[in-house]
């Protein structure tokens, strides 16, 4: 087996369940030092930690006055990050509050934009940015609009960052899930929309955690060293 991450210290925001869980079982896998924040998932961090030695950090992406503690495992020197947490969120146009939009926004957008400022100074040389956005960005639906627009406001704060930190060969990408069985998906779908979704897949099922993961590992990998700005849509052919 090849650790191909061996030497590297990775920092995985909302790593205790789905597909941050997966991020972090992969990346240490691989041979990386990971530090995860998780919000209220205790006893999943407990074992998560247990299960491959990263180091967990609460954190609640709603303040950011959480932000700085969650670098203080990692001063002595960062080479990957994983803005993994968010919130799903579904409700009409009609039935959006100012506390909504405020809560949405600074959880997926508003806190992964200033984490990845507060990485810049940490980060090596060649080190690596992940983002993950979603497929609803290029197939919006109805009742998740702020969703939508908190993830695509992340994929614009990626590109520049990705021209920004080029001259440092700092890469920074974006992943986009398609349909993945997670708890957070299926708070938000019905078991028909499930069904459905599958079916509208290439390859014919939902996507898992662990098929997420792999494409994280690669981009935080050393394969992925000519890749910037860029989104991959990691659905199994949701999108073609």
């Amino acid at each position: 087996m090849t650790l191909s991450l061996s030497g590297k210290t990775a920092l995985v925001t909302g790593g205790s369940r789905g597909i941050g869980r997966a991020v972090v079982e992969r990346l240490t896998a691989d041979g990386a030092r990971v530090v995860f924040t998780y919000h209220s998932a205790e006893a999943e961090a407990a074992s998560l930690t247990a299960a491959t030695g990263a180091e967990a950090v609460r954190c609640d992406q709603a303040d950011l006055g959480t932000l700085p503690a969650i670098f203080e495992p990692v001063r002595d020197g960062l080479d990957i990050l994983v803005n993994n947490a968010g919130i799903a969120f579904a409700r009409t146009l009609a039935e959006i509050t100012f506390e909504d939009f405020d809560r949405v926004l600074t959880i997926n957008t508003k806190f992964p934009a200033f984490a990845m400022q507060a990485a810049i100074p940490l980060l090596r040389d060649g080190g690596r940015i992940i983002n993950l956005s979603s497929i609803n960005t290029a197939l919006p639906a109805p009742g998740g609009a702020l969703y939508s627009a908190s993830k695509a406001a992340l994929e614009q704060i990626t590109k520049v960052a990705a021209r920004e930190l080029g001259p440092r060969r700092i890469t920074v990408n974006t992943v986009s899930p398609g349909a993945t069985d997670t708890d957070m998906l299926r708070s938000v779908n019905t078991p028909e929309g499930l069904e459905r979704a599958a079916g509208m897949t290439a390859l014919q099922r939902l996507g898992t955690p662990p098929d997420i993961a792999a494409v994280i590992a690669f981009l935080a990998g050393p394969d992925s060293a000519w890749m910037t700005g860029q989104n991959l849509h990691a659905g199994g052919g949701f999108l073609i």
